[in-house]
């Protein structure tokens, strides 16, 4: 029996991080911040949508995922941050 729990990823692969937030500097800064520490990134697999009516910012990132170990933390991470609304 392994330690890692199942998943229907095959690592490593590429994997899209969603982060939805107010649309202030901050925000982008910290999402960043929070990916730098736990992979390599690359702004050119960075997009932004923001909302409609601009108050909130839609940050996607395609991150090159190493493990379900790496997803979690990151997600963990996002989750925890004050200025996260929403991760996907």
């Amino acid at each position: 029996m392994t330690d890692e729990t199942p998943t229907l990823l095959e690592f490593p692969c590429d994997f899209p991080i969603k982060v939805m937030g107010p649309q202030i500097p901050e925000f982008r800064a910290r999402v960043i911040e929070i990916l730098q520490a736990h992979l390599e990134v690359d702004e050119a697999r960075l997009s932004e949508r923001p909302s409609s009516n601009g108050r909130y910012l839609a940050i996607t990132y395609v991150a090159r995922a190493e493990s379900q170990a790496q997803l979690d933390a990151i997600y963990r991470e996002l989750t925890a941050c004050e200025l996260v609304a929403m991760a996907l």
